[in-house]
């Protein structure tokens, strides 16, 4: 791990206080990419009130929004994203099938309606680096124009969660094995 979790004790003032912010969020503690963003207590804050919005606060159900979350984990091969995010997207309402399709890169089968018009979304903007007329006129007609700038917002998110996760080199809890194989 390039970047261990920084702990309670060794916080200043600052750090203490986003800390605090954090533990004492819907979060109920310090967790995922936060021990190591504390490092920047303003960075580490900004990103803890947008990822609050982001996760529990949109327009979108939890389970597109934890479906979001788990594309952005395969997008990113994030192992420890998909490792809790997974569990409750499941929690949520998304099906196992689903789940176990996109682990494998596979656009999953037997999507309801709006999870088909997330999937195409988030799938092209990550891939593509932009949206088609169709996947956003699919993505409008399930959330409206706010709901797709939610998933814009949480796919964003979830990348930035991944990009800090991944240059920390953070760890899964140990004897816990990769839950996503890496795909080519």
């Amino acid at each position: 791990m390039r970047l261990r979790d920084l702990q309670e004790s060794e916080l200043n003032a600052e750090q203490l206080k986003v800390y605090k912010s954090i533990a004492d969020g819907p979060r109920g503690g310090v967790r995922g990419p936060f021990g190591i963003l504390l490092r920047v207590p303003g960075l580490a804050d900004q990103v803890q009130q947008l990822g609050e919005y982001c996760r529990y606060k949109t327009s979108l159900s939890p389970r597109i929004t934890e479906f979001a979350i788990c594309i952005t984990a395969r997008h990113w091969n994030s192992q420890i994203e998909w490792a809790g995010h997974s569990k409750l997207a499941l929690k949520g309402g998304l099906a196992q099938g689903i789940l176990d399709d996109l682990r494998l890169g596979k656009r999953p089968a037997n999507m309801q309606e709006d999870e088909a018009a997330a999937h195409d979304f988030c799938i092209e903007l990550h891939q593509n680096k932009e949206v088609s007329d169709a996947a956003y006129a699919a993505a409008v007609k399930q959330f409206g124009e706010a709901g797709v700038l939610d998933l814009c917002g949480v796919i964003g998110y979830y990348g930035l969660v991944a990009m800090v996760l991944k240059t920390g080199q953070k760890p899964l809890p140990p004897g816990t094995p990769d839950p996503l194989p890496v795909l080519k």
